[in-house]
């Protein structure tokens, strides 16, 4: 049954949204305040000390399980945004399919590592994460071949209409949000978490700062094409490098400083994103038919599921600020 047929308001729709957000949100402050809250800080800890710290509680577990739930957001967002966007090319190549499989295999994996409290990381999660990273890779080369073959090469009206280059970073994303939570999981108790070899938290600020700039540049082509009739199309492009400039200021500055205003700025990100989906919902509803003729508003209009990918990433970003928090040399 159709969403007219159900009569489904757009605030309704709205509504659901924001509520999903609050939802995230507030899962987000519960991990925050789990036992891991409650210690000392880590630095200057020696091991003896360390070792009466449960498994369970070890602030590089909870890190890692908010890392796979930021992995998984973004994972989501690709399952939903390709499954439109390739059905809208009739999958005319086969290998169309592919980011389907893998994101619903990155959702999946996601899911399973928030749950896991364990402090080990996972061969099956490891070998998926990596999988969905080569697959952005892959598909970014897809989607630079498929721009270049056509009439006029990279002009406007290809990256217009063709396929969207950004997009398969999105899932490269994932893999690698992903892939680094189980470096995180697995630190020693009493080391300092690395990941090759550099500061943990660090490195994560540094990775999300340039996903929001890259996010960033995709939605601003796709918002130009729709000559930021609305100025609600402007936030996409305006608070995400402000949260990117905040991101590498935390990656660069000194250790054990307050980050609280960058954390509040990434939770209104997380809001932005999920917002975006509903305010996507309602330019479907202002186009012919509205969602009296959803099945063809859905896939020609502003693509619901990709909004959300900037809440993944600013969820990955309080990860990196709480690891922070936690290990100030991380």
């Amino acid at each position: 049954m159709s969403l007219a047929q159900r009569n489904v308001p757009v605030p309704s729709l709205a509504a659901l949204v924001l509520s999903v957000a609050g939802i995230v949100l507030a899962s987000d402050v519960m991990l925050r305040r789990s036992p891991a809250r409650g210690r000392p800080r880590l630095r200057g800890l020696t091991p003896p000390v360390l070792r009466d710290i449960p498994l369970a509680e070890q602030a590089t577990v909870t890190a890692a399980r908010r890392l796979n739930r930021a992995a998984g957001t973004l994972a989501a967002s690709v399952f939903a945004d390709s499954a439109v966007e390739h059905y809208r090319g009739s999958f005319k190549n086969k290998a169309m399919l592919t980011p389907l499989i893998i994101s619903a295999l990155s959702l999946a994996t996601s899911a399973h590592g928030t749950a896991d409290r364990r402090p080990l990381a996972h061969l099956a999660r490891d070998a998926t994460y990596a999988l969905a990273a080569v697959t952005g890779l892959v598909g970014t080369g897809f989607h630079f071949y498929n721009i270049g073959k056509r009439t006029g090469g990279f002009s406007w009206q290809n990256l217009f209409y063709g396929a969207p280059l950004g997009a398969p970073f999105a899932i490269l994303l994932s893999g690698l949000i992903g892939f680094c939570s189980e470096r995180v999981r697995e630190t020693s108790r009493w080391k300092v978490p690395t990941i090759f070899k550099l500061p943990a938290g660090r490195t994560m600020a540094a990775v999300i700062g340039a996903g929001l700039l890259g996010t960033t540049a995709e939605a601003g082509l796709l918002h130009f094409r729709g000559a930021f009739h609305n100025p609600l199309m402007l936030l996409p492009v305006t608070l995400p490098p402000v949260g990117a400039l905040l991101m590498g200021s935390a990656a660069a500055g000194p250790p054990g400083r307050s980050l609280s205003f960058t954390r509040w700025f990434l939770r209104l990100l997380t809001v932005m994103g999920f917002a975006g989906s509903a305010l996507h919902a309602y330019g479907i509803s202002r186009a012919m038919g509205g969602w009296r003729n959803w099945s063809q508003n859905v896939i020609d209009g502003p693509p619901l599921p990709a909004p959300p990918s900037f809440a993944g990433l600013a969820l990955a970003g309080l990860a990196a600020l709480g690891l922070m928090d936690d290990h100030p040399d991380a």
